[in-house]
């Protein structure tokens, strides 16, 4: 075969990035002490990052830049200033999450290409057809896309010319990558702003099925599925672990290496991958790419596995056989770390030397020659040197004008100005001329980009004199409601569905009033029937958490509102929605706090939404919650799981937090916060900004909790809306189990 396979590796610090170089990557990712989503990560500084350019060149591997995160408001500034920086280095792609960042890229810094992150949960044709129009030009596919669906989605990118990334190694989250809240509910940190305390790995309290981490997924390794991910078109096997040191990203790039050698020169797989086992693990799995969503996929433990995979492998029992075992393991992890450290000493990212030699003589022109990493270059003025007496160049003058060079990406000794005679001039603007052309053969002879001043967005007005309130129903018994409201009436529709079947079709065609609510995720057939609604509804306007649904509403001319869980969070985000997707409208974040919100800017004609009053929503996924809870019959999750099963229980973790593992009729398994969301402040506070609050009146997530009269709740929420402040108090008492803490903490 001849096409490239490019294995990219993580770089969690400088350490890590050598190794994964010196083991053979084909180009890297790693993020700054800022905007990115692994904070957890020692990371790099923006002079590090410099030296590292010059290094991973030098060994022709590449480097991606995460500026994966959500953007506030208040931030965008400080991005431009990044962006500004990194345009002229010579990085080679961008990895971004928030659909602000494409706005800005795509007008103000087109030179860098945009690399859509994990954390846009990319899993269908529509998505990636948009994000291609947005800008992007690659995408890192959802980890739970298995291989026919992750070769029908690479050749849907190719067509439209993007590149695809698979996750083939590393960490596995059971949520679906930026629909998880799970940290940002329970402790404050939000995944989305690269600060995932890992809630998924928590211990809770031993379930039915016997379990203590009923959350916690084997790590992914699809070592031995590489054919098939050839097969498939993928561009980039990308290697999860940026919170791992040197020895571990070496030993899996390595292995990953060997293994992509040896099928390129001989069309056959190594077999052995005991190597991955000697550094941390949780045991290995490839369910999701198979599509085989079994119990196997857990591990009751979270913490490493090579020990216990150790004893298993050689029978050990006795405590003798153990201890033998485990010496011999230790001796092997510390030969790996002896020998990474002995590979990565002697390269470094320091800054070459730049040598400048300033040589001039009577009636010729002043010369400066430089020397750096093995090349030499001499610039002359344009004026030959004149007998100029007092006014003569003094060598402080030169040294003065070129004291930049010390702070830039070389490390400038002392100038030589033992060939220039004394008593000579030339004018001082000619040496700015000449400091210009050092620093253009400084920089690859690439003139510099100047600096981007973003201009001010224009401040627009409300669509809207007074805020409206909108509902969510997940049931047609609950359209009365319509009897009880002039506001919209959002009908939510399910995240699986049966094919060629009718029944949502028929709903909205017999009630007109319901405006369809697409959910975040819509995989393969449940994307095509969603697409299959549009076109034979034809509604007027939806709401949906989908981009792939949101541009094929655009291309129906259908008018659409960006859902909650889109994540928006700044001004250019709506910018992107709107020019990208001609989008209506967004609901704001429910992350993000009232200082967060308030300087947020409409498009125009454009309405800004916000949810008072939800269930919290801490993370859905593809496999299921219950085979580790209360335990299934089934060995695992299919297509008749989604469709028929509606489970609900509870799980407490060892802290004493309750959560609602909850799972609807065509709905993915999902866990709720035991805390409704209710916001009554904001309604007071930004009635003058909100164009609609809304409500969630679908019972979905409300786990063992009695169901409240939702004609009231809609009764006392629009007397709210209408400025009737008593009403507060009254759902505080009715809304008895609830919180607004997002909206006092923020992101």
């Amino acid at each position: 075969m001849t096409r490239k396979i490019e294995l990219l590796a993580p770089g969690g610090d400088v350490d890590a990035i050598k190794a994964a170089i010196v083991a053979g990557a084909n180009a890297i990712y790693c993020g700054l002490d800022m905007f990115n989503a692994r904070n957890r990560a020692t990371n790099i500084s923006f002079e590090q990052l410099k030296g590292i350019l010059r290094l991973a060149h030098r060994f022709e591997c590449e480097v991606f830049l995460t500026v994966n995160v959500v953007i506030l408001e208040h931030e965008i500034k400080g991005v431009v200033k990044l962006l500004n920086q990194l345009v002229n280095t010579t990085i080679d792609g961008i990895i971004v999450q928030d659909l602000g960042l494409f706005n800005l890229v795509k007008k103000h810094f087109p030179t860098l290409l945009i690399h859509a992150s994990t954390q846009l949960t990319t899993h269908n044709a529509g998505q990636i057809e948009f994000l291609a129009k947005a800008g992007a030009t690659r995408v890192n596919l959802s980890r739970e896309m298995n291989l026919p669906e992750v070769k029908m989605l690479t050749t849907v990118a190719h067509d439209h010319d993007v590149l695809t990334e698979v996750f083939v190694h590393g960490a596995l989250c059971i949520a679906f990558s930026g629909q998880c809240y799970s940290s940002s509910v329970s402790v404050g940190n939000s995944g989305n702003r690269g600060r995932c305390s890992q809630a998924c790995r928590d211990e809770y309290e031993i379930t039915d099925a016997g379990n203590k981490f009923p959350l916690n997924l084997k790590d992914n390794s699809a070592y031995f599925d590489l054919p098939e991910l050839v097969d498939a078109g993928v561009d980039s096997l990308k290697i999860e672990g940026r919170i791992k040191g040197a020895q571990y990203v070496h030993t899996v790039v390595d292995s990953w290496r060997q293994q992509i050698n040896q099928f390129v020169e001989t069309g056959k797989l190594l077999d052995d991958n005991s190597n991955l086992y000697k550094v941390f693990n949780r045991d290995f799995t490839n369910s999701f790419l198979k599509g085989n969503l079994t119990k196997d996929m857990f591990i009751d433990n979270p913490r490493d596995n090579s020990f216990q995979h150790a004893n298993e492998e050689h029978g050990a029992i006795s405590v003798v056989q153990i201890q033998e075992v485990q010496t011999e393991l230790s001796a092997q992890k510390n030969a790996i770390s002896a020998t990474v450290a002995d590979k990565i000493k002697h390269i470094s990212i320091e800054k070459p030397i730049l040598t400048m030699a300033v040589t001039g003589q009577l009636g010729k022109p002043l010369s400066i020659t430089i020397a750096f990493e093995e090349q030499q270059h001499t610039v002359h003025s344009q004026s030959n040197l004149i007998a100029a007496g007092e006014a003569s160049i003094q060598p402080e003058a030169i040294e003065k004008r070129f004291k930049s060079f010390k702070n830039g990406d070389f490390e400038l000794q002392n100038i030589d100005f033992s060939g220039l005679n004394e008593g000579l001039s030339v004018p001082f603007k000619e040496l700015t001329t000449i400091k210009n052309e050092i620093a253009f053969l400084l920089n690859g002879k690439v003139k510099p980009i100047a600096p981007v001043e973003l201009p001010a967005l224009e401040v627009f007005e409300k669509v809207s004199t007074q805020p409206t309130l909108s509902l969510l129903i997940s049931d047609v018994k609950d359209s009365y409601l319509a009897e009880k409201t002039e506001g919209d009436i959002y009908f939510k529709l399910p995240e699986s569905w049966k094919k060629r079947c009718n029944k949502h079709i028929d709903i909205f065609l017999e009630n007109p009033r319901l405006i369809p609510w697409f959910p975040a995720v819509l995989i393969g057939k449940d994307y095509d029937e969603s697409v299959r609604l549009l076109e034979t509804v034809k509604p007027k306007r939806i709401i949906s958490n989908n981009t792939g649904i949101a541009l094929k509403a655009t291309q129906l001319g259908i008018e659409w509102i960006a859902g909650p869980l889109l994540n928006t969070t700044n001004s250019y985000a709506l910018l992107t929605l709107q020019e990208e997707l001609n989008c209506a409208g967004a609901f704001i974040s429910n992350e993000i706090n009232r200082n967060q919100i308030r300087n947020i800017k409409r498009p125009k004609n454009f309405k800004m939404l916000y949810s008072i009053y939800h269930p919290i929503l801490m993370m859905t996924s593809r496999q299921c919650f219950f085979q580790q809870t209360v335990g299934c019959n089934k060995p695992s999750i299919e297509d008749g799981c989604m469709l028929k099963c509606q489970k609900a229980t509870t799980i407490t973790n060892v802290k004493g937090f309750s959560f609602a593992v909850d799972k609807q009729l065509g709905g993915y398994p999902s866990i709720y916060n035991d805390e409704q969301f209710l916001n009554l402040d904001v309604v007071e506070e930004f009635s003058a900004l909100f164009d609609e609050f809304f409500i969630d009146l679908t019972n979905i997530g409300a786990g063992s909790k009695a169901e409240l009269d939702k004609a009231m709740l809609l009764d006392y929420f629009t007397a709210l809306v209408k400025g009737d402040k008593s009403m507060k108090q009254k759902l505080d008492d009715v809304v008895s189990l609830s919180t607004h803490a997002q909206y006092i903490q923020g992101l």
